[in-house]
């Protein structure tokens, strides 16, 4: 979104533009990595002239490359104790467009933890894959049984499974939190915050048995109409017709789900960008700088954040433009508004779920005040069941990603779940 002008070309032409432009620079790409072997091969000694010649072909082959999506590939960690974890991934349940995803851990091929509090993890569909939580999962799953919610990308999804709305986001919540049973903890981050309080709290005004023990709200817009951010202007100031005419296309026939209409990733991914234009352009020179100087630890830190950032996919059309209607325009949740299969969503029935909100200082996504205003909607729920904490110094990103989310937040977030793990 960001500073996107109106534009002048269809949407689905501009699908196929950037179809055309990926296979146009396939062959820059392929001459990319010819070239990095050829200069892995020769024996040229380590030179300012040979790293700049290097650094030059490596920026190529990331401007070429088409972005698929990556594997959690979380093999091994350390416990406490300093001893290694074997991590494994199990598919619990699929769904057309989410898998839902178990991280098991062993010893010496024994499972481990069992008694552990069980967490089900809610990644945002908003663009991304489920992977860009790696760091999260890989943080939660030491002392955690851990659940994912692995979403699809559309295009690949046929249109023989019908259409992907905030509801059939509901019902998916519903089904994967009923079927692990009321020994849950639930965490969103960022977008899923809306929907997983919808989902517990028809649990709650159900009286429902398998209302999960804890909720954790990370970054989520709650409430939109509080210190809105460059997300929220937007929104506001274009109408939903602007979003139909702009974003929403159709996949080409020669993919799995041709004919779904959809917010493609790509133009999602230049939103995502043009939020901080400057940071990322100034990260890529950066980039260049550190392979020419051959500072791999700060290399190899740019490239782990930025292949996952820069893989993307499609998001069904329904619940793009659902979601920037009922959240970002008419802020249908706050205001008593929301509805999920006719019944009203009423955050109030809440009261025995904990409650654990976290914002970041500098979120410009989901600004201060937007996660933090559950605690005001969830009235029934006791003091003693409410917990906030704000990470001075870091953006959206740094709340579930990072040296800040390793050691200052998720300390506090694994103290809120065992003490509500009773």
């Amino acid at each position: 979104m960001g500073n996107v002008k109106d534009l002048k070309i269809s949407p689905m032409i501009l699908y196929h533009l950037n179809e055309f432009k990926n296979a146009a620079m396939w062959p820059a790409h392929l001459w990319s990595e010819a070239n990095h072997l050829f200069l892995q091969i020769l024996p040229f000694e380590d030179t300012p002239f040979t790293r700049l010649i290097s650094a030059s072909n490596e920026i190529v082959e990331r401007t070429t490359r088409v972005y698929t999506k990556p594997a959690f590939n979380i093999q091994f960690n350390k416990n406490d104790a300093g001893k290694s974890i074997q991590v494994e991934e199990k598919i619990i349940r699929e769904k057309p467009f989410c898998t839902l995803k178990q991280f098991i851990r062993k010893q010496n091929n024994n499972v481990i933890g069992k008694e552990e509090p069980t967490v089900l993890i809610v990644p945002p569909l908003s663009g991304h894959f489920a992977t860009l939580l790696r760091d999260t999962v890989a943080t939660m799953v030491v002392h955690h049984n851990v659940f994912v919610m692995d979403w699809h990308d559309a295009r690949l999804v046929s249109l023989k499974h019908g259409a992907f709305d905030i509801e059939t986001y509901v019902d998916y919540l519903l089904e994967f939190m009923t079927n692990l049973g009321s020994d849950i903890h639930v965490m969103a981050v960022c977008q899923p915050a809306v929907p997983v309080l919808m989902a517990v709290s028809i649990l709650a005004d159900r009286g429902d048995i398998n209302q999960p023990k804890s909720m954790i709200l990370m970054g989520g817009p709650i409430d939109t109409r509080i210190n809105p951010g460059k997300v929220d202007k937007f929104a506001k100031e274009h109408d939903i017709g602007w979003f139909k005419r702009n974003i929403i296309t159709k996949i080409p026939a020669y993919y799995p789900g041709a004919g779904r209409q959809v917010c493609p990733g790509f133009i999602m991914l230049n939103g995502f960008m043009s939020l901080n234009y400057e940071r990322h352009k100034e990260a890529n020179f950066n980039l260049f700088l550190n392979l020419v100087r051959g500072d791999m630890e700060h290399t190899e830190s740019h490239k782990k954040f930025y292949d996952e950032y820069r893989s993307v996919m499609d998001l069904p059309a329904e619940y793009f433009l659902e979601s920037i209607s009922t959240i970002f325009q008419e802020r249908a949740l706050p205001k008593g508004k929301m509805y999920w299969r006719g019944q009203n969503i009423n955050p109030k029935a809440i009261q025995r779920t904990a409650l654990m909100t976290v914002e970041g200082e500098l979120d410009d996504i989901s600004p201060i005040g937007q996660t933090f205003v559950v605690h005001k909607l969830c009235s029934s729920l006791s003091k003693n069941l409410k917990y906030h904490h704000c990470q001075a110094g870091v953006g959206h990103y740094g709340i579930f990603n990072g040296h800040r989310w390793r050691t200052e937040i998720y300390p506090k977030v694994k103290l809120f779940i065992s003490e509500n793990n009773k």
